[in-house]
């Protein structure tokens, strides 16, 4: 048996697009012989030199301290202290809650997913704590490097044909496309990522996050 392609995804817990692409790239594991690994990004360092130019309930969020940065930091200890192979659980664990319940980003949220992830529950000590702040900003380098400033999460790179990483951001896309149509998404990206000079295919939204399937 060939091994499995690596697929490496950055990704915020916060961020509903970036949820429903984990949802999908799941899906296209399934169907094609890809294996995840999974590392985390943060809206709050990559907006962190432009607050002023957000509206002030989203910027007061991701000011220091403020409710996006709890997850990640979070998840970044789960991973210090646990290993890589914990990361995509306390990730579904934490979208399952935020945005598939509703529930939303909170301290009750994060403690109860934790438990659903079967880690210890004092790592929500955590989330106010910048003890894997330097590792969390390197994950994020890592991932940005990739693909530039200008786009947001989440991240995804493959191995290209000369076995330089391919990276692109998104796709953005709702609901989370199942089966066929998850693997036809997947080929057509990475037709399009691999080109050579191809930067951008995009139109406007017109729904919000659909978590309907999920």
């Amino acid at each position: 048996m060939s091994e499995k392609t690596p697929v490496d995804f950055w990704f915020d817990p916060v961020c509903p697009w970036a949820w429903m692409t984990s949802r999908w790239v799941l899906e296209v594991e399934k169907v094609r012989d890809i294996e995840v690994r999974w590392h985390v990004m943060s809206l709050s360092v990559l907006n962190e030199n432009r607050l002023e130019e957000l509206p002030a309930d989203y910027a007061e969020n991701m000011r220091p301290g403020g409710t996006t940065w709890w997850p990640v930091r979070v998840v970044i200890a789960a991973q210090q202290l646990h290993g890589d192979e914990v990361v995509g659980r306390l990730y579904t664990a934490l979208g399952t809650r935020f945005h598939n319940e509703g529930l939303g980003v909170n301290r009750d949220s994060i403690a109860a997913a934790l438990a659903d992830a079967d880690l210890p529950a004092e790592l929500i000590e955590f989330a106010d704590k910048d003890t894997y702040d330097a590792q969390l900003r390197a994950s994020h380098k890592e991932g940005i490097d990739k693909v530039g400033q200008d786009v947001g999460t989440p991240v995804i790179a493959v191995p290209g044909s000369d076995g330089e990483q391919i990276a692109f951001f998104g796709p953005v896309v709702t609901p989370a496309p199942k089966g066929e149509e998850a693997a036809r998404l997947w080929d057509g990206a990475l037709a399009v990522a691999s080109v050579p000079g191809f930067y951008e295919i995009k139109r406007t939204r017109t729904k919000g996050p659909d978590f309907s399937n999920l």
